[in-house]
């Protein structure tokens, strides 16, 4: 190998090992390790912001700023409480609800958004139901990634993919969707052997959840109003994209914008909300990636697992999928994404062309976003609710969840297997 691939690969391994390690703050980690590249004279400046997707950049910005916006009329702890009281109190049923909730908004929004809105209420309905919050919570965990694997702007991910291959959000929809009800059915079916005895409160509990007032949860109705219109057209003009071909990045950050103009609130304020530690992981961990894909590293990964597959699609579907879920159990799914994508566009010509090797892009985003179930550290929303579980007192450990989480990570990639084989070969 020679010394620049050299270089970039061990960057690229340190910026890992110290993503794995979790103890500094990973858009500094990301940032340093594309910094370095420059330094070192791999990849000049010009090339570096090249190696950037601003789609992705983009549409992450957007869409945070709508969220944000949007949080501050109540409407995300409004659903929460309603899904409660439509259980009528009864544990079980509001752990489905509100998982239900969540992987639905993990889709229409984005899943760390939603975690981050949904999380603190689930503590408070499991508090006043004298239960723990580990069952809800590990739901919760699950249905994000379940949900946000349904669509374009629902799991990082995706954002990644659909950004590099230029898919759309119903593309998205109708190719990865149809097997998560069944993933979500088959998990919640699981959950209930484990869970459902334990389950069980009093009348009195109930009848305190059932007092819960969820008109009160929204703070501003008119602005709530403004919210649900500019939300409609933006993920309208997702849906749309094919037919208007305007990027995803573009209606997101157009809808921002609108929103910020006709709800009247501060720019400074609502930006400074937004994940800008996240914004910056990736644009470091873009170039990090680029720079092994300057120096030729990429491709020679590339040929040998084209070796591996015999130049057979169907192989190299089936084993993009279970590497990417087993390899995002272990490390966090973005960067082992980013990681894929140009690997897998290396072997698209060996492999029949861009349309050929369709099937891959689904195994990868299906693996990616589903096997992120597999640990605590396997996606960015499951750290989050790690966080707001040790924050309240009951810590999320890392081997308990992954002894639960790891064996329904499993079956959910042998349920996409088998859709896989049956949808596209």
């Amino acid at each position: 190998m020679e010394t620049n691939a050299l270089i970039a690969v061990s960057i690229f391994l340190l910026v890992y090992g110290f993503l794995i390690w979790d103890r500094l703050n990973r858009a500094v980690v990301s940032m340093l390790g594309a910094s370095l590249l420059i330094v070192l004279g791999i990849l000049t400046q010009e090339k570096a912001i090249h190696g950037i997707d601003f789609n992705t950049i983009g549409l992450l910005v957007g869409m945070m700023a709508i969220v944000t916006v949007c949080q501050k009329t109540g409407m995300f702890q409004y659903l929460a409480i309603k899904s409660a009281k439509f259980a009528g109190g009864e544990p079980w049923r509001i752990l489905v609800y509100l998982s239900i909730v969540t992987a639905v908004l993990s889709a229409l929004l984005d899943n760390v958004t939603t975690v981050l809105l949904i999380a603190p209420i689930t503590l408070l309905i499991s508090d006043e139901l004298n239960l723990t919050p580990y069952p809800f919570l590990v739901s919760q965990i699950l249905a994000s990634n379940i949900g946000g694997a349904a669509t374009l702007i629902g799991d990082p991910p995706n954002i990644m993919i659909g950004s590099a291959v230029g898919l759309s959000f119903m593309d998205f929809l109708l190719n990865v969707g149809p097997v998560m009800p069944v993933v979500m059915v088959a998990t919640f079916i699981i959950l209930k052997l484990i869970y459902g005895k334990a389950l069980k409160v009093s009348a009195d509990r109930k009848e305190r959840i059932m007092q819960f007032k969820e008109a009160d949860a929204i703070e501003d109705r008119v602005l709530l109003k403004k919210c649900l219109l500019i939300l409609t057209a933006v993920i309208a003009g997702f849906v749309l994209h094919e037919f208007t071909h305007v990027e995803p990045a573009t209606t997101a950050l157009f809808g921002a914008a609108l929103l910020l103009l006709i709800s009247g609130e501060e720019l400074h304020d609502v930006m400074g909300k937004v994940e800008w530690t996240t914004i910056f992981f990736f644009i470091g961990l873009f170039i990090v990636v680029h720079g092994m894909v300057e120096v030729g590293f990429v491709s020679m990964i590339a040929n040998l697992m084209l070796k591996l597959t015999g130049d057979s699609v169907g192989t190299a579907t089936y084993l993009t999928l279970w590497v990417s879920a087993v390899a995002s159990a272990l490390v966090d799914n973005i960067p082992f994404v980013a990681t894929m994508i140009p690997l897998i566009k290396d072997m698209g010509p060996s492999l029949g062309g861009d349309q050929a090797i369709m099937p891959l892009w689904w195994a990868l985003s299906i693996g990616a976003c589903l096997g992120g179930n597999g640990s605590i550290i396997g996606a960015s929303a499951n750290v989050i609710v790690a966080g707001f579980a040790a924050r309240s007192g009951y810590p999320i450990g890392f081997f308990r969840f992954m002894k639960l989480a790891f064996p329904l990570m499993l079956m959910s990639i042998v349920i996409s297997t088998v859709y896989i084989y049956l949808r596209f070969l």
